[in-house]
């Protein structure tokens, strides 16, 4: 276990020592943050990895074309009176 004792800064900021970041997996880049019952728990965010059929993301992303394109004719429609 590596312990270390920081100064927090003007405004909070906080510097982890390269120590730290790389026994606790933290790369540049965002953390979590959570308080707790005095304490202060920082994580690394690791993004969560979703498993999608690709074509209902084509799907999606066409339907939104449309949507779009008939909005736009619908303003046209309109400014034109």
């Amino acid at each position: 276990m590596i312990k270390a004792v920081l100064k927090v800064r003007e405004k909070g900021v906080l510097i982890l020592p390269k120590s730290l970041r790389e026994a606790a997996g933290i790369n540049e880049g965002e953390v979590t943050v959570e308080a707790r019952e005095g304490e202060i728990v920082i994580r690394p965010l690791k993004p969560r990895v979703v498993n999608i059929d690709p074509h209902i993301v084509e799907e999606l992303i066409g339907e939104e074309s449309r949507l779009e394109e008939e909005k736009f004719r619908r303003i046209l429609r309109e400014i034109r009176g």
